[in-house]
């Protein structure tokens, strides 16, 4: 079974940066794309950038040029630079990754992070 462990949200003001990280954990796995979501107070859950195992990124356009999502395929982990901080960006972010299991039954899955808080003050 694959874990996921999320780290570096918090409190910071408008205009400040945040990095978030994503560590998966577990055996007999690899992974496929990785994104980062994000739920606002009173609103759905909604994407806001994804990188595929080749590097590809895709962004929400409401944090294109401020965030930048990479990976580090050696430790598992994805990353969510965020700068610019707006108090819209207010959420709790979610990662998600692709695993495909490397031994039988060779399924693949939908991994979702125990969510973390972020918090934008004006």
């Amino acid at each position: 079974q694959v874990q996921l462990v999320e780290s570096g949200g918090g409190l910071v003001q408008a205009g400040g940066s945040l990095r978030l990280s994503c560590a998966a954990s577990g055996n007999s796995f690899s992974i496929d794309a990785m994104g980062w979501y994000r739920r606002a107070p009173g609103k759905q859950r909604a994407l806001v950038a994804i990188i595929t195992s080749g590097g590809n990124t895709n962004y929400a356009d409401s944090v294109k040029g401020r965030f930048t999502i990479s990976r580090d395929n050696a430790k598992n982990t994805v990353y969510l630079q965020m700068n610019s901080l707006k108090p819209e960006d207010t959420a709790d972010y979610y990662c998600n990754l692709v695993v495909r299991r490397t031994i039988f039954p060779y399924t693949i899955e939908a991994v979702w992070g125990q969510g973390i808080q972020v918090t934008v003050s004006s």
